[in-house]
């Protein structure tokens, strides 16, 4: 007759029992084993150790992935895992990815989430030395082209040095994510969790200034556009996130693409006002429109000052083949409209003269220029009043404070 474990240890009162660890895992012998042996009088226990677990370092590898289904109309998206041991018998290591599958079919969707699997493995044990080493060993081969990971979360002994909001940045000026989030109130998460079904105002800047009043005004801006939508909306309770919006990318053709401490520096001064921060791969604003519009189809309004307001309208956007009406289109083409914040004659005459920017008339109200206190020479002119007269542009219905 054979006996269970847990029958055997309960069958007698046993003063001394030896186990060995083949048999039984740890946590099992912790939670029933050693309860009913001490339960049915037994007080010495001895563990054999496996010999060869002493000399091999364990993983773990973990997923739970939403392929694409049949009719192709669900978010393809998972979770990846790995628990690792960098020596036999130390303490374990946690990396945590999001990814976003881009493949067109099931079968691969499969295959690439295997490549980046093994990808994972290879790079925990053999590359961790270095983030640069890691992130390319992860993404061979697959990421950008067939998967997007937007989130990495980091932990254990072997990343102590790693600085995890550096890493999420690096994410996206490596191409390996459109888009990643840090959140003003706790943890970061995959951007898809703040989106998802939501209403969204974007407030896209450079916003270098990082000091007290400026914060202050970068703060207002973004309450009033979120005030401004609800007033759209009718619904004082409407589900509503707004973040303001910074890029990897250089923010004027001129310019050299910005470096990680610098985009920290923005960012960290951007959470401490109490705002949510959205990093992009690209500066253009219908890229911005795009990656939204995976998550939601609710209302997504950009809130901009007059100067950003026309450089974007300025820009040639040579990279598209139909050009200025291209970028439009994409950006405006799913419920998307651009609430513009007022500035003073001033700073508006100031900039369009440090960006060489011509053919704008103005009137003012207090010395203050609102969009529809302002005019270009045609034929651009004729377009930018359409835009204004069709509500693509809202002027700001709130007064700026001085």
């Amino acid at each position: 007759m054979s006996l269970a474990p847990l029958d055997l240890v309960s069958a007698h009162p046993w003063r001394r029992v030896a186990f060995t660890t083949y048999a039984l895992s740890l946590s099992f012998f912790e939670a029933v084993i050693l309860d009913a042996m001490v339960r049915g009088g037994g007080r010495e226990a001895l563990i054999l150790a496996d010999v060869q677990g002493q000399q091999t370092r364990f993983f773990c590898f973990v997923d739970t992935v939403s392929a694409r289904n049949f009719a192709g109309t669900n978010d393809a998206h998972g979770w990846i895992g790995l628990r690792f041991q960098l020596q036999a018998g130390g303490p374990p290591n946690d990396v945590l990815l999001h990814v976003n599958m881009r493949d067109a079919s099931n079968v691969l969707q499969q295959q690439a989430i295997g490549i980046l699997g093994v990808n994972l493995i290879y790079a925990a044990f053999y590359e961790v030395q270095i983030q640069k080493s890691f992130l390319e060993g992860l993404a061979q081969d697959v990421v950008a082209e067939r998967i997007e990971i937007d989130y990495v979360d980091l932990r254990g002994p072997a990343f102590e040095s790693w600085d995890r909001r550096a890493l999420l940045v690096q994410l996206v000026r490596a191409g390996f994510a459109e888009a990643v989030f840090f959140s003003s109130k706790g943890s970061s998460v995959p951007p898809a969790e703040v989106l998802y079904k939501k209403a969204v105002v974007l407030a896209p800047g450079y916003f270098g200034h990082t000091d007290a009043v400026h914060s202050q005004v970068h703060a207002r801006l973004l309450a009033s556009a979120i005030q401004e939508l609800r007033q759209e909306l009718g619904e004082s309770k409407s589900v509503t996130a707004a973040f303001f919006c910074l890029t990897v990318a250089p923010f004027t053709p001129n310019e050299p693409a910005p470096e990680v401490p610098d985009l920290l520096r923005r960012i960290d001064a951007l959470l401490a006002a109490g705002g949510d921060v959205l990093l992009f791969r690209k500066v253009e604003l219908y890229h911005m429109t795009a990656l939204v519009n995976r998550h939601t189809k609710a209302p997504v309004r950009f809130v901009a000052g007059l100067s950003l307001m026309i450089r974007a309208s300025e820009d040639a956007y040579g990279n598209l083949e139909g050009r200025r009406l291209e970028a439009l289109a994409r950006l405006f083409a799913q419920n998307v409209r651009i609430y513009v914040y007022p500035m003073t004659a001033t700073d508006l005459r100031e900039w369009l003269k440090s960006a060489s920017s011509t053919g704008w008339e103005w009137t003012e109200t207090n010395g203050w220029v609102s969009a529809s206190q302002l005019r270009h020479a045609p034929p651009f002119g004729h377009l930018f009043a359409y835009l204004l007269a069709s509500n693509f542009l809202v002027p700001m219905r709130v007064a700026p404070g001085a």
